[in-house]
């Protein structure tokens, strides 16, 4: 988990070299499947830990004065905020080739039946 908050993703939207995004499966759309199903894996684990964080500081006796001024939720959320958006980070580890995939052929579906 602490390697995703030490990313080097973008913050902002940016261009990439088709090229090298469909290289390792020479199929742009079969890269694009990936590092969707990453992003996914990604924003749940990042979602996970931040309630995790959260819930931390969950009282049985919620006043109005607690709810707007505790300064350390609003503090993790605001770091949680400021993260690469899980697709960002996902392509990115996509292109330093961090990413385990298999590519299952027609052959090996055969194996199975």
């Amino acid at each position: 988990m602490s390697d995703l908050k030490k990313t080097k993703a973008p913050l902002t939207t940016i261009t990439y070299d088709r090229k090298k995004v469909k290289a390792p499966t020479k199929n742009i759309y079969k890269a694009i499947k990936i590092i969707g199903k990453r992003a996914e894996q990604i924003n749940l684990e990042l979602k996970e830990e931040l309630l995790k964080k959260l819930k931390e500081f969950e009282t049985d006796q919620d006043s109005l004065a607690e709810i707007f001024e505790n300064k350390e939720q609003i503090d993790i959320s605001r770091f949680y905020e400021r993260l690469p958006k899980p697709t960002a980070i996902a392509l990115q580890e996509w292109l330093e080739d961090k990413i385990y995939w298999k590519d299952i052929n027609e052959e090996d579906y055969k194996a199975f039946e």
